[in-house]
Order: C-alpha cells, then sequence, then structure tokens
C-alpha cells in the first residue's frame, strides 16, 4: 500500500483594492478558524480608532521601517496610496511555514508582486468587489477617510482592479459568508 502523499503547506496572498472588504474576510477567516497563522504586517501610517498594535498592524516610526527593511527582515513592502508604507516581517512567515503551518497574507498588489517574486509556489487570491459602485460605496460608507482621502484610493483602486489577471484565483466579495467559503477552500481549510 502507497504511502498518503503529504503536501507542503502553503503561503497564500489575498489582496484587492481598498475598501473591497479583504479586512473583513480575514476577521471571519480568523473566527472559523483561530489557530489560523495570519501574518500581522507592519505599517508607518498612525493607527485606527478601535486598531490595537500587534493586533491589527505593527505600528512603527519612519526609522524603524528604513531598519527592518536595510536588514532584510521584510518579505515585502510597499510605499500604499502614496502616503504610507506598509510591510510583512519576513521571520513569522518562514516559521510558520516550517512548522507546517498555513500561512495567510493580506497584503497590497505591490507587496503581491514582491512575494511572487521571492517565493513563486505562494497562491495570490484576488478579491474583488460585486461592481464598481458597490467598491465606491464601501469606501465612503466606512468614514475612516476624508474626501480627498477617499479620491486618492479610488484612483489606486482602479489600477488595482486592472491587475486581477496577474492572480491565480479570483473571489467576488459580494458576501462575507459566501467569500469566505470560497477563501477557505482555496486556502485548503476545513470546518
Amino acid at each position: 500500500m502507497a504511502s498518503p502523499v503529504t503536501q507542503s503547506p502553503r503561503l497564500s496572498i489575498i489582496a484587492g483594492p481598498t475598501a473591497v472588504g479583504k479586512g473583513t474576510l480575514m476577521a471571519e477567516l480568523r473566527r472559523r478558524h483561530p489557530d489560523l497563522f495570519v501574518s500581522v504586517s507592519a505599517t508607518t501610517r498612525e493607527p485606527r480608532p478601535g486598531e490595537i498594535d500587534g493586533v491589527h498592524y505593527h505600528f512603527v516610526t519612519d526609522t524603524e521601517f528604513d531598519r527592518l527593511v536595510a536588514a532584510g527582515q521584510m518579505l515585502e513592502w510597499a510605499l500604499v496610496h502614496g502616503a504610507h508604507r506598509y510591510g510583512t516581517p519576513r521571520r513569522p512567515v518562514e516559521e510558520c511555514l516550517a512548522a507546517g503551518k498555513p500561512v495567510v497574507l493580506e497584503i497590497d498588489l505591490d507587496g503581491a508582486r514582491q512575494v511572487r517574486c521571492s517565493m513563486p509556489e505562494a497562491q495570490l487570491i484576488f478579491i474583488a468587489p460585486p461592481n464598481w459602485e458597490e467598491l465606491v460605496k464601501r469606501l465612503r460608507c466606512r468614514g475612516t477617510e476624508d474626501a480627498t482621502e477617499q479620491e486618492r484610493r479610488l484612483i489606486t483602486a482602479r489600477a488595482e482592479l486592472a491587475a486581477e489577471s496577474e492572480f491565480d484565483h479570483l473571489v467576488i466579495n459580494d458576501t462575507v459568508s459566501r467569500a469566505t467559503d470560497e477563501l477557505e477552500g482555496l486556502i485548503g481549510l476545513t470546518r
């Protein structure tokens, strides 16, 4: 009798335009799978109300971010919306994969491209809105950006939507439950 084939843990990248609901989907994945390792990104932006350092992001200064990049401690990083830098600390990702655990990164388009270059075995999952009007509505209704920032993010969102073909999978975030079910299947998670 042949022994079962074991599959290596997989790195899954989740990306998509601003306000598409990536954070909401990740929260639902975490709720359903509390042991799932989801990397916490570092950022130079200030926390939004309710965000906790080390839980939602690692909030760092520009100087600390520069040090992390120079030391090769970032798996990927980018300047997002022309304003703040975001990046993924390398070590926690590599440690989880080495321990046989799947890893999920929620990052931007440039970050996904960087990870694809350094870890081509990663699967890239693009989260898209049901339509443009819904994306605009979600951005305006969340109330976390002023009108100028909303417009800047919508310009970026158009460019991000055009990059959908670079990804391995497309998930339409029409409802949180259905989109999360689809993500579970792609990541290989069972309930």
